[in-house]
């Protein structure tokens, strides 16, 4: 059996500017008003909180590595509370999920979101049902990088591991393929658009629609 494992933020879901307006919480608060950008910043909200805050703190000249640290749980959870009032999944996402299934293939996400954020995330979308098997960075031990957190997919779905391929957005998807031995599908509609494929992935997605046959050319 086929296995596809999704990437969630900036591979099926753009929730860029709900992930910048929980760090621009944190600036606020410290009187520094909105420092990032929604659109001009979308990268660096892929990259994390951690990111997000140090990039911030950086430029107000506010703080550094402790007010990082201090703020971070406060950005979890003004993400947490008003995590999906700008998200949208990119078009087509769910679709080809869909097709996926149709065609016998199994189906899941990695993601470095914490797990229940993740969840709630889809929860709130009304798209649990769509990829209900769901594997987070607090899910295991190590998160992605490492390949482990993608043969839990792949475990979970009961199918096997030299016929599964992973649909992300980062050099850190990229790194975690090659150390699992998959195949990696990188996105050019995400936050770095058509330069990504600079890191060399084994294809490129310019739409959801032609998924499901770049899949079964990557895993005949």
């Amino acid at each position: 059996m086929r296995t596809v494992i999704f990437d969630l933020d900036g591979t099926l879901i753009d929730t860029s500017a709900d992930l910048i307006a929980a760090a621009n919480a944190c600036f606020r608060h410290r009187g520094l008003g909105d420092v990032l950008d929604p659109v001009a910043d979308a990268a660096i909200a892929f990259r994390g909180g951690r990111a997000m805050l140090t990039e911030g703190f950086s430029r107000s000249g506010a703080g550094g590595p402790a007010e990082v640290e201090e703020d971070y749980d406060k950005l979890l959870t003004a993400y947490g509370a008003a995590i999906a009032i700008y998200s949208t999944p990119y078009p087509g996402a769910w679709q080809a999920v869909e097709m996926l299934k149709n065609r016998g293939c199994a189906v899941g996400i990695c993601t470095n979101k914490p797990e229940g954020l993740a969840k709630s995330l889809m929860d709130e979308m009304g798209t649990s049902h769509v990829l209900p098997v769901l594997v987070g960075a607090d899910t295991l031990p190590v998160r992605k990088p490492d390949p482990e957190p993608l043969w839990e997919v792949v475990r979970r779905n009961g199918a096997d591991r030299d016929r599964a391929v992973l649909v992300g957005d980062t050099e850190t998807d990229v790194k975690a393929a090659r150390a699992a031995g998959m195949p990696v599908i990188l996105v050019s509609f995400g936050p770095e658009g058509p330069g990504i494929a600079r890191l060399n992935p084994d294809a490129m997605l310019d739409h959801f629609d032609d998924l499901p046959d770049l899949v079964e050319r990557l895993l005949p």
